[in-house]
């Protein structure tokens, strides 16, 4: 088995898909688009140069974090293993597609912006991050080493 994993940087392009599969596992499907572009440097102007098109898998937790936050449209950062699919469609054309069974994946924060709720242990309420203050005179060290609490 190969193991082929890579970063694809582009815009999700259609609706992200839940299922729930017969042995209870949960996967979230879209595609996604890439553009590869380059300068033309007669005219200077940035010109697209193709499109990478693959279908994204997401799993499990990743799958549930997927399906509440990333819509149509979103640039995304993908990560995962790649494996090309091939199938005969209806007419008995044959088909190659590439597909992303993805491990981690989020918004590029340089297209975009977004706020972070962190999942929490079963039987917790959910809440943001607490990061006390050092007392007046502590060192900075000292400070480090405090704890910090994450609900």
């Amino acid at each position: 088995m190969y193991e082929a994993n890579t970063v694809i940087i582009g815009n999700v392009v259609t609706h992200p898909v839940r299922r729930t599969l017969p042995g209870g596992d949960q996967v979230v499907t879209f595609r996604m688009a890439s553009n590869s572009r380059r300068l033309d440097r007669i005219s200077g102007q940035w010109v697209d140069n193709g499109t990478l098109y693959l279908t994204v898998n997401c799993w499990r937790r990743l799958g549930e974090g997927v399906d509440g936050s990333i819509r149509r449209g979103d640039p995304i950062i993908a990560y995962g293993q790649l494996r090309s699919h091939e199938y005969r469609t209806k007419d008995g054309v044959e088909r190659h597609d590439l597909e992303m069974r993805a491990s981690a994946l989020g918004p590029d924060l340089s297209r975009c912006s977004a706020s972070v709720r962190r999942r929490s242990p079963v039987g917790h309420l959910p809440g943001p991050s607490v990061v006390e203050p050092s007392p007046p005179g502590q060192p900075a060290e000292a400070a480090a080493a405090t704890p910090v609490e994450v609900r």
